[in-house]
């Protein structure tokens, strides 16, 4: 079938199954927009290319499907870079295509270029560029692959124009030849068999959970694995919602902003089976001393991942899909009585938590985080789906919100992207239309995407946007204020901001709240409303993330601050 470069890249997304692309027009592109013009494709355009690349990025985290982005040449998709460094981070699948001056002006300093293959090739999964539209077929299909395939990322797709012009014969392929790239989804058996035994002579056993049990999508065989041993479970905040939050031996988030159950049960334990996770500075703080008496087990399909950060006593290696089944099922076939075999370290690691809860303080003239955070999750269904942006809210919606599903919990974890919120909450309400989406965000976090209220209007995309709003950039004041002898520098906002005035400048409706009994009512009417609506809430300047875990301190030495019990 006689087609352009640009007919292809089309036809492949639909071959792809892809249902809708977020983007922004430019002339280098503008060969593919055509297309789209001519097909009707589902596209939405945002108000900036960052907002693109995090609207696709929600849209991926939940559905499991990779996300799909479109810029221009140069400056467009230079305005991406952030959003592709943060889906790398948590290994998100994603496609990006980007338009590329033609191929006789690559190198040449022309207008709106930019080597995005060079500047992107450390944050992401895979690039291309692409110079001639016989490739356009292969390489779209070889992207959708190493994107979601194996741990899952991003892969740029940069096209010149000329190769979007040019007519070539469309074939799609069926498979991919990638001899530099291979899957492996197995490993070594008897590693599970040696991590039943660990089990079987543990006496202090803990679970931590990472990402990686969302994005294989094994949260079955690990509640199996659960229910069989009654083992107390901690989590990362991208593990967040793997299991429900109210599981009884859940410990709640380890870490940085952990719980102090999770935090102590890390440092006490004998063995700390950890699956699908990176540990990173935010979660063992000081390594060399990371849950110092344990033997530890990683489940993981990354190689690099294993011994990286933290010596590892056994590693499982190969894809959570494949370990995970074979775990549960071993351990269910061990002759060993673990629920008693556990019993008296779960009743003390659970002590932890009954008296060391997270907790804060309520103001006479302020509404609490918690409180704020605890009455939107008793107004809204069970698989309400919570996005954040990155800061103080951040930790107090992972610390006081309950999440029961997996993906229902969408955070910007390792690159820690303000801004990421309002689009990344677009893009999840766009993939669940009838789900209901809230973001967290701060006053500060929510003015660097803020011209995104108007897609939310264009597309009638209902997000509910709660914003905390302390006039502060609210966990630099907190560093600041334990670590630099309490010098604020550069961490006070404009206190004029009207962020509900703003919010219906651009087509979203805005509500305030100040007084403790507007709370529910409120939100009530905010959630009841047939459309987006930003609710701004005023809250403490002077409070504080507790517990906290100073930097390059164990996780046991925690400030846990006057206000937690």
């Amino acid at each position: 079938m006689n087609m352009t470069g640009a007919q292809a890249v089309l036809e492949s997304l639909k071959n792809e199954g892809v249902d809708v692309v977020f983007g922004y027009p430019g002339g280098a592109i503008l060969p593919l927009y055509e297309e789209f013009y001519k097909s009707n494709f589902k596209h939405i355009l945002t108000s900036h290319e960052q907002g693109a690349v995090h609207a696709a990025d929600g849209y991926a985290r939940i559905t499991g499907k990779p996300g799909v982005c479109v810029a221009t040449s140069g400056p467009g998709i230079c305005n991406m870079v952030t959003g592709i460094a943060t889906a790398n981070m948590d290994s998100i699948p994603m496609v990006i295509i980007s338009g590329q001056v033609p191929t006789s002006l690559i190198g040449r300093d022309a207008f709106q270029e930019a080597d995005i293959s060079g500047i992107t090739t450390p944050i992401t999964k895979h690039n291309y560029l692409v110079k001639h539209a016989t490739d356009i077929p292969r390489v779209m299909k070889e992207a959708f692959y190493i994107a979601s395939t194996g741990r899952p990322g991003p892969v740029l797709v940069d096209i010149a124009k000329d190769a979007l012009e040019a007519t070539i014969d469309y074939i799609y392929p069926n498979d991919v030849y990638l001899p530099g790239y291979t899957v492996e989804t197995t490993g070594d058996a008897f590693m599970i068999d040696k991590a039943v035994a660990a089990l079987e002579q543990s006496e202090r056993p803990v679970l931590l959970i990472g990402g990686g049990v969302i994005l294989s999508e094994t949260t079955a065989p690990l509640m199996d694995f659960i229910q069989t041993t009654q083992i107390p479970i901690v989590t990362t905040l991208m593990g967040k919602g793997a299991v429900p939050d109210t599981l009884p031996t859940h410990l709640g988030m380890g870490g940085m902003h952990g719980s102090y159950a999770a935090n102590m049960a890390i440092s006490e334990c004998d063995l700390l089976i950890t699956v699908g996770a990176r540990f990173d500075e935010r979660l063992t703080s000081k390594a060399d001393v990371f849950a110092p008496h344990a033997q530890i087990i990683h489940f993981e399909i990354d190689d690099v991942e294993i011994d990286k950060i933290i010596d590892i006593d056994l590693g499982v290696k190969g894809d959570l899909r494949w370990s995970l089944p074979r775990f549960s099922q071993k351990t269910k076939e061990s002759p060993c009585h673990y629920d008693e075999q556990f019993s008296s370290w779960r009743n003390h690691v659970l002590e932890l938590k009954q008296t060391h809860p997270f907790a804060m303080v309520k103001h006479d003239d302020f509404i609490s985080p918690q409180e704020i955070m605890e009455t939107v999750n008793k107004l809204t269904p069970d698989d309400t789906a919570v996005v954040t942006d990155v800061g103080q809210h951040q930790m107090w919606a992972a610390q006081f919100f309950d999440t029961k599903l997996p993906r229902h919990f969408i955070t910007s974890g390792g690159l820690g992207t303000m801004g990421f919120g309002l689009p990344a909450a677009m893009g999840v309400k766009v993939a669940c239309p009838n789900k209901t989406v809230v973001l967290f965000s701060g006053d500060g976090s929510i003015l660097m995407n803020c011209q995104e209220f108007s897609t939310l209007a264009e597309h009638h995309i209902a997000v509910k946007v709660i914003v905390l709003h302390n006039d502060t950039l609210g966990m630099i004041v907190q560093l600041q204020d334990f670590f630099y002898n309490q010098h604020y520098s550069q961490c006070r906002l404009y206190k004029g901001k009207n962020l509900p005035m703003l919010a219906e400048s651009l087509g979203v409706k805005g509500y305030t709240i100040t007084k403790r009994s507007e709370l529910q009512p409120i939100l009530q009417e905010a959630f009841a409303y047939d459309g987006p609506a930003l609710i701004d809430i005023r809250v403490s300047k002077d409070d504080r993330v507790y517990p906290t875990v100073p930097g390059g301190q164990p996780l046991n030495h925690m400030i846990l601050g006057d206000d937690a019990s």
